[in-house]
């Protein structure tokens, strides 16, 4: 019987039918359909093992015949269009717990490796290549949420759903977020890189006025941010009205006692949110009295940060997404400022001989300033990011005959003696031995420049100041006139009456150790001016002051940037273009500024080793470049490529090079 059988077989074969009668296959490469099940349904399997082997060449009795060898039957495979008959609103596809084989750990890909690599060409000519590890169907086929089920069956060609096509090209493409055949989690804006960066490259009109600054906050005028808030009635039916206003303030500063009484805050009375004071020192006190110094903490989508000096708390409240350490800095120049109008000692001898001293009292009068400089850090300040100076940009030889006029006109008592225009440095006069730190010229900008209190005054001012940064133990006295850069060359010895913008506002500042020696740095100041007028270079100065910033486009021509800041590291001094035409606005600058703020938190993070940090996103193209000579930081539209971005930072970098001298002091003029 067991020779019978392969003798049939072959009779069979050699006679062309198969042993049921039926006809033989022809090709040596022959597939088993005793174990296989026909269905008239779209096979949507993944790809499986053949089922059968090759054929095997028999020879017997000097005769050649093919035949098969059966392996027995694979149990039936899962199928998962089963789970499309089920309702799909309101539930998620999944593999049934039960199954009769592993969850598969691969995908069906058409890619050599699980990344595809993708190509895009940009207007100016230049091209980039993208790594899109999003893992997408090959077939790209996909169903509607609310398409019938019954349509997927119907579809004129049966191979869409074959098994070429990927289990998550039949994943659910909703609103939300949903699991896939496979359980993975696809994101509603799942987006390859390439299409996001395209998506990017559609220009729009102003993207930086455009968007909230959160989420999940409405967007509101942002110059109602410094507006002032009413009184709280005595009967208190405004309260709820006037904390909801305060609430929405982007940015808050606190300067309490330790003992807990109220010092300054820049929106609202004491009455108001005396509440929230109350809960600040709280929190700080629970602290300390863990012998643990609470440092900064978040709520929501505000950051908190702490700053204790001496008896005062400085508290920093902001949702700009400004880092920790910018903060704090902001926070050391409002106290550098308080230091500034009482002197550390006088502020340690209130407070060591009477803890809860009343602060108010004694800064009465100054709280334009601290508003002054609290506001100047929430519509966004390059000098206190930077921490360094701009400088008015004159030619060499100018600069030279100006500060030589000073030198030629000083007094003996005369300690520093500036010239400063728009808000910009235009010559120093200094002792060989002493030097100015930013943040004490910065404390002298805000007040002639930003608080308006001096400017209103006109004329001259007789102004004792204490620099902490040089001596935070006493007092300097400070003579200031102010010219508008507007006044004819015949009026320019008439002193201005504070009346013109800042923009506009040419100063003479000269210091003293001696608070006798106000006459004495007058006569100076008349020799200086008649000096410039001698030589000219006072019409230079107003010229470049009412000349502005140049451009971008006028510093490289051509360029895709739309504003930079470049600090000079060795001189503590940067430049920047102007803000028009792209950020007109005061949401716009604020913006922008946000942009600068994280760049600058990105390079300079403790644990950061960045040089180059180049950054894309649908509104702009950003870069960071960072050396031991210099830091830039510059902002392009969303179309412009990296190589681009590259080559313009490369050329800002250039023209600095060449015009160090005319945009920063170089050393200054000492005596």
């Amino acid at each position: 019987m067991g020779s019978d059988a392969p003798q049939s077989t072959i009779a069979a074969v050699e006679s062309g039918l198969a042993p049921n009668g039926h006809e033989a296959l022809e090709t040596s490469d022959k597939r088993d359909f005793s174990s296989e099940v026909v269905s008239a349904q779209p096979d949507t399997r993944l790809p499986r093992p053949s089922q059968s082997r090759r054929s095997s060449r028999v020879t017997l009795d000097g005769r050649s015949a093919v035949y098969e060898e059966e392996r027995p039957p694979l149990p039936p495979r899962p199928t998962n269009l089963g789970l499309l008959g089920q309702n799909f609103k309101g539930s998620t596809l999944q593999i049934p717990k039960r199954s009769s084989r592993p969850q598969l750990q691969s995908y069906a890909t058409t890619a050599v490796s699980r990344t595809d690599i993708e190509t895009l060409s940009f207007p100016d000519g230049s091209r980039e290549t993208y790594a899109n590890s999003i893992k997408s169907s090959p077939s790209g086929k996909s169903f509607r949420f609310d398409s019938p089920v019954g349509q997927l069956r119907s579809r004129q060609n049966p191979s869409d759903g074959d098994d070429s096509a990927s289990l998550k090209s039949t994943a659910l493409t909703t609103g939300g977020e949903v699991e896939s055949l496979l359980g993975d989690i696809i994101g509603a804006g799942q987006q390859s890189p390439a299409w996001r960066l395209l998506s990017a490259h559609v220009e729009r009109s102003n993207p930086f006025d455009l968007l909230p600054y959160d989420d999940e906050e409405p967007k509101a005028d942002f110059s109602r941010e410094f507006d002032e808030l009413d009184e709280l009635h005595s009967s208190g039916d405004n309260e709820e009205e006037l904390l909801n206003l305060w609430r929405s303030k982007r940015k808050h500063f606190l300067i309490l006692s330790s003992a807990g009484k109220p010092i300054y805050n820049r929106h609202g009375d004491d009455n108001l949110i005396s509440g929230y004071i109350g809960v600040i020192q709280t929190i700080i006190s629970f602290y300390e009295a863990a012998q643990d110094q609470l440092s900064s903490f978040s709520a929501g989508s505000a950051r908190f940060v702490i700053m204790t000096r001496g008896p005062l708390y400085l508290v920093a409240i902001s949702k700009l997404g400004e880092s920790d350490v910018q903060l704090r800095v902001q926070l050391e120049a409002l106290y550098m400022q308080i230091l500034s109008t009482l002197t550390l000692p006088t502020l340690t001898h209130l407070f060591s001989s009477r803890p809860s001293t009343d602060l108010r009292r004694p800064l009465q009068g100054t709280e334009s300033l601290l508003s002054a400089l609290a506001d100047t850090f929430t519509r966004g300040s390059p000098p206190t990011l930077l921490s360094a100076l701009e400088c008015l940009k004159i030619r060499k030889s100018y600069r030279q005959l100006i500060s030589n006029a000073m030198l030629k006109a000083k007094c003996d008592t005369l300690l520093y003696g500036l010239i400063v225009a728009g808000g910009r440095l235009v010559s120093v006069v200094r002792p060989r031995t002493h030097s100015l730190h930013p943040s004490d010229l910065q404390l002298i900008f805000n007040m002639l420049f930003e608080a308006g209190g001096v400017k209103a005054a006109g004329g001259e001012n007789w102004i004792p100041m204490c620099l902490p940064k040089f001596n935070k133990n006493g007092y300097l006295y400070m003579y200031v006139s102010f010219l508008d850069a507007n006044n004819d060359q015949n009026e320019d010895s008439v002193p201005s009456t504070g009346t013109a913008a800042k923009e506009e506002q040419v100063a003479i500042l000269l210091m003293s150790a001696n608070k006798e020696s106000f006459y004495d740095l007058r006569k100076m100041r008349d020799k200086i001016l008649e000096e410039l007028e001698k030589n000219g270079t006072m019409s230079v100065i107003k010229s470049a002051v009412l000349r502005g910033r140049p451009s971008a486009t006028d510093i490289v021509p051509g360029t895709v940037l739309q504003h930079f800041l470049y600090k000079s590291r060795g001189n503590l001094q940067y430049i920047m273009p102007t803000y028009e035409p792209h950020f007109t606005t005061l949401l716009a600058r604020r913006r922008l500024l946000s942009l600068y703020h994280t760049l600058h938190s990105s390079v300079h993070a403790k644990m950061a080793h960045l040089k180059v940090h180049h950054c894309v996103s649908r509104e702009f193209v950003s870069l960071a470049w960072v050396t031991p000579l210099f830091e830039l930081y510059c902002v392009a539209g969303p179309s412009s490529s990296r190589n681009a971005l590259a080559q313009s930072a490369n050329k800002v970098v250039q023209w600095v090079r060449q015009e160090e001298e005319r945009v920063f002091i170089i050393g200054g003029a000492v005596f």
